[in-house]
């Protein structure tokens, strides 16, 4: 089963790891003060399409072409029984059935300084 989730083009120092996805629609959003991310006046949301064959590899991809000089970005992709949430050099493969799993990722996020409204990770019933 194919995975869908959100790229933020600006989170990536490397857009080469967009060729490996379907983009299948593309939104720009202003960033406003709650979103903690002073840098930037807006963002490129795009929501892409991974084939389950490729999406360990993707992951990694995307991990090692997040910013490193903003350590506080993570990009995620799921299916409905997987979830990918992928930190700079760090990749969660959840079961979506697994709070643990989560609760792991959340803390990880928030030791990087992500906004914990932007980690609010947990299994969706």
């Amino acid at each position: 089963m194919d995975y869908q989730g959100v790229i933020i083009a600006e989170s990536l120092e490397e857009e080469d790891v967009l060729k490996d996805v379907k983009i299948l629609s593309t939104k720009v959003e202003a960033v406003t003060p709650r979103h903690a991310t002073p840098y930037l006046k807006q963002w490129t949301l795009h929501t892409v399409e991974i084939p389950e064959i490729q999406a360990q590899a993707v992951a990694e991809k995307i991990s090692r072409a997040l910013d490193s000089a903003h350590n506080d970005w993570y990009a995620d992709f799921k299916n409905d029984t997987t979830h990918f949430i992928i930190f700079r050099n760090k990749v969660f493969k959840i079961d979506r059935k697994n709070q643990a799993g989560y609760d792991e990722a959340r803390e990880y996020g928030l030791s990087l300084g992500i906004p914990e409204y932007q980690v609010d990770l947990r299994v969706r019933k």
